[in-house]
Formats: C-alpha cells, structure tokens, sequence
C-alpha cells in the first residue's frame, strides 16, 4: 500500500524496514473512586481506538505506577508536570521511523473525533502527553532486545527518566557525556535498554486539556527498561544520575518515575494507587 501525508495511496511503505523513530508518551490520574472505570475504559477501548487502530502506530503496552511506586519519585516539585503525585497509568506508543508526521496528524484528528462523539472518559486527569524523536539507544548486552521490541518483551518495569540541562550545555554535549556515564553503568544491572529521546510541542490543533509543559527546549527523556521490579533496584541506580549530572555540570533530574506492566483483562493494581 502506498501513502502520502495524509495517508492517500503515494508513498511505498510496504518495503519500510520496521523501525522505531518516535514515541508517544501518555499519562494520566483517574478520579479517585474511578479506578476500574478508568482501567477498563483506557485497555478496551482508547488504547486501541486513540492510538493503536492509526497508521504507522506499530507497537503499544500500558504501565501502572502502585502507592509504593510513586514514594520513589523524585524530585518533589517537577516542571513537567502540575503534580508529581499525579500519572498513576502511563502509556507508551511506538511510532515507525520516517512517518512521524503522519501519525501525529492521525491520533489528533482521532482524539477530536472521540472528543467530539462522547468516546473520553470524563473521571480522568491528563498529567502528561507528548510526542518525542528517539535521538540514541544504549543496549546493555550486545545482542539484548531491540528497541521495536521493547514494549513486546515481558520486561518487569520501566522508567521515565527527565533530564533538563543547564543553559550553557549544548543538547549533542549532555547525549555524548551523559551517554558514556550510563553506558559504563549498565553492566551488571537489572537495567537492560535506555532510550534517549527529545521532545517536540504538542500540535496546535491538540486538545485544550493537554497540559503544555514549558522547558521542552532544554529537555530530554531516558526510558529505561528493567528486568526487576523497580522496587528492588531504584536506590542502587537512579537517585546517582541526578548527582552526577549536577557533578558533570551539565544539567539536573526534573522528573523521574518508575512503572509496573499492567496486567491486560484484569483491574490487578487499581485499588494499589492511593
């Protein structure tokens, strides 16, 4: 099949190697009291109908953060979002290489259209979305699991790691020196891929409730896949990242927070959030 921009016939993608180039990053609160509303309506019908039915939407697993989980976030006042507490589900989304337009210009449309047809959950809080181009990936093990198949792997949890960097710290800087620290880091520990990746501003035509945070320019996210629980490794690997970029002079942590997988067809963890 072959499309343009919009998605008409025009341009061959059937010989497109699969290839991660971009991510969409979703958090979101339910209202207290709307847990399993919010679980059941995000795994059974927005999760494929805003994202996962789009074209060049290749790949996608939904997390949760538990009470315990949220007490290992820091620091305690973000710019990223309005409350570090709030972002108990988080959702990420692969997008193919060479087609990010496109797929941006799809899930806007599609959340307008769900907006408009009474298809968004009401008892919900957005604390985070946005879209960011993966700029590096750091691998533990030479032959470890490849990025297109992060969200596939069973891994045991994730990290959302965001490093805002000091205004005389050039973004290609913090990617060379903070990737070397972390590469060298890696050996030995539970965590297995680290995705660099850099944010873009939401579309104009996103909806209003979307929260938009400021400092993007400055702004970078890891995402950091575990093979143990989060609960069992956080004090051994990520307060460190915070005192060695400060160390380094290149920049500080703004927001980092570790998830569990969800468990699909089950509410497990929704009466674990408060």
């Amino acid at each position: 099949m072959k499309r343009s921009a919009r998605g008409s016939p025009m341009e061959t993608i059937e010989h497109s190697r699969v290839e991660l180039g971009s991510v969409l990053v979703s958090l979101l609160e339910p209202v207290p009291g709307h847990e399993v509303e919010f679980n059941r309506w995000y795994e059974r019908d927005h999760f494929y109908a805003g994202c996962m039915m789009g074209p060049y939407f290749f790949s996608g697993r939904r997390y949760v953060a538990t009470r315990r989980l949220k007490d290992l976030r820091f620091p305690s006042e973000t710019p990223v979002i309005d409350d570090v507490e709030r972002g108990s589900y988080l959702a990420l989304y692969w997008l193919q290489a060479g087609f990010h337009d496109q797929a941006v210009d799809w899930a806007v449309r599609q959340v307008n259209w769900l907006n408009a047809n009474d298809r968004m959950l009401g008892q919900r809080v957005q604390a985070h979305a946005g879209f960011y181009h993966l700029r590096s990936r750091i691998a533990r093990d030479p032959d470890g699991v490849p990025p297109e198949l992060a969200l596939e792997h069973p891994f045991a949890g994730v990290v959302l790691l965001m490093i805002d960097r000091d205004d005389h710290v050039e973004r290609e800087r913090l990617e060379s020196e903070y990737g070397a620290w972390l590469a060298s880091r890696l050996p030995g520990t539970p965590a297995s891929l680290c995705l660099g990746l850099e944010p873009e501003p939401l579309p104009a035509d996103a909806p209003s409730y979307v929260v938009r945070p400021s400092g993007l320019e400055r702004r970078s996210l890891q995402i950091i896949f575990l093979e143990s629980d989060p609960l069992e490794c956080w004090h051994g690997l990520f307060p460190e990242h915070d005192t060695w970029l400060r160390e380094a002079g290149l920049g500080h942590v703004s927001y980092a927070a570790p998830f569990i997988p969800t468990i699909p067809g089950s509410d497990r963890y929704a009466d674990e959030l408060w």
